[in-house]
């Protein structure tokens, strides 16, 4: 009987025992649910998702190191219209160095009416001598647009700024190849073609704002691309066009630009071209080995100066020279060139030595 009280008894303190554990025990809360950054490979590698959207990002840019060689270009003559004329007086022989920081973002989604894509590329400068200051330290938009499919606004370089392999072309004019512009560009398998209408920003008591207008096409026949750009200054009332050629010939590729010009306009500076009325480039650059490239180039342009009234006239201009392409590591390059150039003022080298680390 004392036996069998006992066993009940402690049959009761132990389930007293289990019910005032069970009371007090405490329940682990269950984890916030974590969303870890995912890699984006629909628009090519390096982008990924925005947390919480479908929005896909990349972030990039590079830092440059620079050094021109040769004869300054920080004094300049004055045309008669009012249009600077880079080289026509120099100051003797010089090195100038000069750093970049360069950042890009570039946002990318999908949308019913195409790929929406966004661009902001931001530059931080320092030493670059300019007619006005000596190692300025700058900060200014490289590249800022909005692209809906083929529709394109912003400020972004425009086709005049593809040139050809090497640093010896003048494919281009004295100004820039960025505008503020509104554009539409077609790109299809093998063809492309583009319209763009730029704001032409003057100097102060130069005419303001202007409109130019701008067409591109270009296509491929096997591996052989082809070119051909227009564009027109209706302030200046003149225009140019230039065809550009590309092809892969022996152990390297083959390139060629041909450039007309109507004229350097009579008030204003056309925007487009206004080195001279014909201009001829090539270049063949040579992939020596996995690191290291070799382009020699050149170009040549008829009637290099104008007269009073914005026409071509007058002497002509060339350059030659050769420039090096040497990858150190992956992300950390070199480029190295050296030009001779004969202008209707002036005979001089220059080039530079560049390091870039990109990421």
């Amino acid at each position: 009987m004392n036996i069998k009280s006992l066993l009940l008894g402690s049959a009761a303190a132990l389930a007293a025992v289990s019910g005032a554990q069970a009371a007090d025990a405490i329940v682990a809360a269950e984890p916030e649910p974590m969303e870890y950054v995912r890699v984006c490979d629909a628009f090519g590698t390096g982008y990924f998702y925005i947390p919480g959207t479908e929005t896909c990002l990349k972030i990039g840019g590079y830092v440059r190191f620079e050094t021109s060689l040769g004869e300054s270009t920080t004094s300049n003559t004055v045309r008669a219209n009012g249009v600077y004329a880079p080289g026509a007086v120099r100051d003797g022989d010089k090195w100038d160095s000069f750093v970049r920081a360069q950042l890009d973002v570039t946002a990318k989604s999908d949308t019913e009416l195409g790929t929406l894509t966004s661009v902001a590329s931001l530059r931080f400068e320092y030493g670059a001598d300019t007619i006005y200051s000596s190692n300025a330290n700058t900060v200014y938009i490289n590249e800022a647009y909005i692209q809906l499919g083929g529709f394109k606004v912003g400020r972004y370089y425009n086709p005049w700024d593809k040139g050809i392999n090497g640093e010896s072309d003048w494919n281009s004019g004295f100004g820039t190849t960025r505008m503020n512009s509104v554009g539409y560009f077609y790109t299809g398998s093998a063809f492309t073609a583009g319209v763009q209408v730029d704001e032409l920003s003057r100097a102060i008591g130069a005419g303001g704002q202007n409109v130019g207008l701008e067409g591109i096409v270009s296509t491929k026949f096997g591996s052989v691309a082809f070119d051909l750009l227009g564009a027109y200054d209706f302030e200046a009332e003149a225009g140019a066009i230039r065809a550009l050629v590309s092809a892969p010939v022996g152990p390297g590729t083959l390139q060629g630009l041909v450039v007309w010009s109507s004229g350097l306009g009579e008030d204003v500076t056309q925007a487009y071209y206004d080195r001279g009325e014909w201009a001829l480039a090539a270049s063949y650059a040579v992939k020596l080995s996995d690191k290291l490239t070799l382009t020699p180039g050149g170009t040549y342009i008829w009637n290099a100066e104008p007269d009073l009234d914005g026409d071509w006239g007058g002497d002509s201009a060339w350059r030659a020279g050769l420039t090096l392409d040497y990858t150190i590591v992956p992300g950390f390059v070199a480029k190295v060139t050296a030009n001779y150039n004969e202008t209707p003022a002036d005979k001089f080298w220059d080039g530079f030595v560049r390091l870039d680390r990109t990421f």
